[in-house]
């Protein structure tokens, strides 16, 4: 399992290999993780470690590996060999699937504390909760921004768009009319014209989605979806 150590840029995913540089939170993954990084540490490339955990794991002694609850190592201090082990909070986990990128990313913009509004908002827009609008965004009148929410730069959002869900929007994007975003990442470039609903989803970069287009996981019976992964039905929880 590749290992994160300073600006090392490797790939992690377990099939179909992406970059670490996937979006999300407004920044990419590599960013998230080398900005908290402590010295004399090392972290898998498909992992993420709560500054809490790193605090904690930080103040063992050298060689001490944090495991989760299966106890699949998730990061080190020290060099090998590694000789102790400590046990993560459910705050620390590995990035296996992509749904697991929605569970960071919906931590990580539920923890804002200020809003930072560079981009051009419309006075008859609403926006509720800390949200980041990145320089040459464009807010239209009737958009609704319910919670927390990232958005980048030079995006065009609305009119009468409804984002809301910790979600996180990538530079470039053109969010249209009518358009609802619910706890979702939607990568950079991509649009999502008019009349649609994307929710609990990921959008790459440079996607353009038709009129009408809804992405929904609720099922009628009530069960987790669940998806093809290889060979296997993966519960996405």
């Amino acid at each position: 399992m590749p290992i994160l150590k300073a600006k090392k840029v490797t790939n992690w995913w377990p099939l179909n290999p992406v970059s670490s540089n996937q979006f999300v939170a407004g920044k990419t993954l590599l960013e998230l993780q080398e900005e908290i990084l402590p010295e004399q540490a090392s972290q898998y490339d498909n992992t993420w470690i709560s500054p809490s955990d790193w605090e904690a794991l930080t103040s063992q002694p050298m060689g001490t590996v944090l495991v989760d609850e299966d106890q699949t190592p998730l990061g080190f201090i020290g060099e090998t060999p590694l000789e102790n082990t400590m046990t993560a909070s459910s705050e620390s986990f590995t990035i296996l699937y992509p749904w697991h990128l929605i569970k960071l990313n919906e931590r990580l913009i539920n923890n804002l504390t200020e809003s930072q509004h560079i981009g051009e908002v419309s006075p008859t827009a609403i926006i509720e909760g800390k949200v980041i609008i990145g320089k040459g965004t464009r807010i239209l009148p009737g958009v609704f921004i319910e919670g927390n929410a990232i958005i980048g730069e030079n995006c065009k959002i609305g009119p009468n768009c409804y984002i809301r869900g910790n979600s996180a929007i990538g530079d470039n994007v053109h969010i249209g009319q009518a358009v609802e975003i619910k706890n979702s990442i939607i990568g950079h470039g991509s649009s999502v014209g008019h009349l649609g609903y994307v929710g609990d989803s990921i959008i790459g970069n440079k996607v353009n989605f038709g009129a009408g287009t809804i992405t929904s996981n609720l099922r009628h019976d009530g069960l987790n979806h669940r998806t093809i992964v290889g060979d296997k039905l993966i519960d996405t929880g």
